[in-house]
């Protein structure tokens, strides 16, 4: 592998010696399970083991101080109470350990005096130098290496391809015995616990580097540094297919905003539009991120999206077909070859055409040779065999007579056995093989989808944002110093406007009124009709308080649309600063969208784009995409809302210039990269036209 490790977390992953602090000979201690798993891992470095009592554990000496260990050691882990863990990682410093995994808990997740004592830990391992894992964690292990540094009790995992990174203990000892039930094996496994020092970024590089692991997993209730994340995310995914499950979902965490894109993109969208940018897959259960792992691990990727099925009753082949059009797959087109080949072999009351239903007598032999018909047409790139029990002969028969053609093929293959007693001697035939089973055509319909998106990822170029106005950073800081508004607050509806024109994003021309004869002079320049909407930063929904007019077409209905509109919002908003009303030449029809970017507190800027207007949260037709964006991000976000598709126009919508918008969206996101103290940038709507756009309203807020 091509990605540098960082070389302090090599004794974690590569020791020559290990002691064990707080090493037991009570069978009913932790640290005698941490000794038993060390010596029985079957690890072939060096193992110490330390308790002041001293005497004999497992057939090694109990060393009473760590000062008397033996070379070599470069790994020690500490199972000691919380109180004495500071002095624990001194007498490492000193014998010149410098990694360490604190095993034991009583640290921050028991309140402010564990987290003083956390940090206490990290300001004496900062002072020898030392990383450390954890604390309130189990450690990690190498099915590979071989080493168990958990206490968790046996029989630990079997060597596999799955690596596994998780902030949760309790999630890792779960894993171990459920790829144990199912039949994988896991590579590596590192439990983070309380992240005092070593984060999931740190060690994501180091497990991918691993020869052994073909996937890596996260169990994730955060990440510590977000766009260092995603860059080396980015760079490990590249190299090794990375499935996420982030955990916390629905808890984001962030307070009300006051615009739209604030109200709709909360933690989650960020996590989204991060794990996208840097080719991490997420998964929304713990039973699909694994099941996505073990095809990763064990099949080959498709060329495309076209699946064949193959089946021995119809109701699971339609079950299948619905299942892959939720996937974005398609089922494949048969070539008349492929059907006439077919022909020979099955009865005629067989189905031919895909889903290929054998019917219920399908025998051992039958499966075989249609599995191989299907998989020798070009039209064919992954296929999906649904055994359910088959009435005259053993789901074992079928599968050893599949082995052969799945072994041979360069193509993906997916079991959906369906049953569970009567199709066991099945399932440990493919177990055995690693080829993925599983129980309903819906989870291997996600697993194939899931080897398409790797394999289309992997064509991707890598691209860096896009910077088409590089000029405009300097005129957008030079903007924004010239202003005296607070901390927090709006941004004067013409500055907002200046920042716009600074990186070419066209806005209407207009004028601010404070008087009704103001308004007059404006609209005789600008050109009646006119649209009036008031400038407030304090009103931040203007219809909803008749704070916009539009299409006035007489300088008498000018003034008296704009005294009625200061007297409405006045009523319905007492407290709002009201700048005036902004005047505007009414812009043609067309397709509104709205184009917006909040500032994330762990990834930054991410941008929003969607259906825009009055009804946006209601529609909530978005999409999300970390900024400064690639030209290819930019077209997703697009193509994943009706509001992007739309603009290719659709029944009596005319379309709309597409290439405008994608330009809007590229420019509004270097303006939020540029401009680290704008919290919120929205235009609501960006209204575009057959040739061109317009940012009707802006909106911009100041970060605190």
């Amino acid at each position: 592998m091509s990605l540098p490790v960082d070389s302090s977390l090599l004794p974690f992953f590569e020791p020559k010696g290990i002691v064990l602090v707080g090493a037991s000979r009570n069978p009913m201690k932790l640290g005698f399970g941490l000794a038993r798993n060390l010596v029985q891992s079957g690890y072939d470095g060096a193992i110490h083991f330390v308790n002041p009592g001293g005497g004999m554990l497992l057939e090694r000496p109990l060393h009473s101080h760590i000062s008397h260990v033996p070379d070599p050691v470069d790994l020690a882990v500490l199972l000691v109470p919380a109180p004495a863990m500071p002095q624990a990682i001194a007498e490492c410093g000193e014998r010149g350990i410098r990694a360490a995994i604190l095993a034991a808990g009583g640290f921050r997740e028991t309140g402010a005096a564990g987290a003083a004592l956390e940090q206490e830990c990290l300001r004496v391992a900062q002072q020898f130098g030392i990383r450390l894992i954890g604390p309130n964690c189990i450690g990690l292990l190498d099915t590979h290496l071989p080493l168990d540094t958990t206490f968790l009790p046996p029989p630990g995992p079997t060597p596999g391809a799955v690596a596994f990174i998780s902030h949760s203990g309790a999630i890792c000892a779960a894993v171990i015995d459920w790829a144990r039930g199912q039949g994988f094996g896991l590579s590596r496994l590192v439990s983070l616990g309380n992240q005092l020092d070593v984060q999931e970024t740190d060690v994501l590089t180091a497990v991918a580097a691993d020869p052994h692991t073909r996937v890596v997993t996260l169990y994730l209730e955060g990440v510590s540094n977000g766009r260092r994340f995603v860059q080396v995310a980015e760079q490990v995914s590249r190299e090794k297919p990375v499935l996420a499950l982030k955990v916390g979902r629905f808890a984001s965490g962030q307070r009300a905003v006051a615009s739209h894109t604030g109200a709709l993109a909360g933690q989650e969208s960020a996590f989204d539009a991060a794990f996208a940018r840097a080719g991490v897959m997420r998964a929304e259960t713990s039973e699909e991120l694994f099941d996505w792992a073990k095809a990763l691990a064990w099949c080959p990727l498709p060329q495309g999206r076209r699946v064949a099925v193959l089946t021995n009753a119809g109701g699971p082949g339609v079950t299948a077909a619905d299942a892959l059009e939720s996937h974005n797959l398609k089922l494949a087109m048969l070539t008349q070859e492929t059907e006439a080949a077919l022909r020979d072999v099955l009865p005629a009351a067989a189905s031919f055409q895909n889903p290929v239903d054998m019917l219920a007598g399908a025998s051992p032999e039958q499966y075989a040779t249609c599995l191989r018909i299907l998989l020798a047409d070009a039209n064919v790139d992954s296929v999906m065999v649904i055994l359910p029990p088959p009435p005259m002969y053993s789901a074992g028969g079928v599968a050893k007579a599949m082995l052969p053609i799945i072994y041979a093929t360069g193509k993906p293959v997916g079991i959906a056995l369906m049953g569970e007693k009567m199709i066991q001697e099945a399932v440990e035939h493919f177990r055995a093989a690693k080829v993925p089973e599983y129980r309903f055509p819906e989870r291997a319909a996600g697993a194939l989808a899931i080897l398409s998106r790797r394999a289309e990822f992997l064509q991707t170029a890598c691209a860096e944002p896009e910077r088409p106005c590089p000029e405009a950073a300097a005129k957008a800081q030079q903007i924004l110093s010239e202003i005296a508004t607070e901390p927090g607050t709006f941004l004067p509806t013409a500055v907002c406007q200046q920042l716009l024109t600074a990186y070419d994003i066209p806005v209407p021309g207009s004028g601010l009124a404070t008087t009704a004869d103001e308004a007059i002079a404006i609209a005789r320049q600008v050109g009646l009709p006119v649209a009036l909407k008031i400038a407030s930063a304090d009103v931040p929904h203007k219809s909803d308080v008749g704070g916009v007019v539009l299409n006035v077409r007489s300088e008498t209905a000018v003034a008296n649309a704009f005294t009625q509109m200061m007297t409405d919002v006045q009523t319905a908003v007492p407290d709002a600063k009201l700048d005036g009303v902004l005047i505007q030449p009414m812009i043609p029809d067309g397709q509104e969208v709205i184009v917006g970017v909040v500032r994330d507190p762990q990834f930054g800027p991410v941008l929003m784009f969607g259906s825009g207007g009055v009804e946006v949260e209601g529609l909530k037709d978005v999409a999300f995409a970390l900024a400064p964006l690639t030209l290819a991000e930019a077209k997703s976000l697009l193509q994943n809302t009706w509001a992007g598709r739309k603009l290719a126009g659709y029944r009596n919508v005319a379309a709309g210039d597409e290439t405008a918008v994608l330009q809007t969206i590229l420019r509004l996101g270097q303006l939020a990269a540029d401009c680290p103290q704008l919290a919120e940038i929205e235009i609501n709507p960006l209204r575009v036209l057959s040739s061109g756009a317009l940012a009707l309203d802006v909106r911009t807020r100041l970060v605190e």
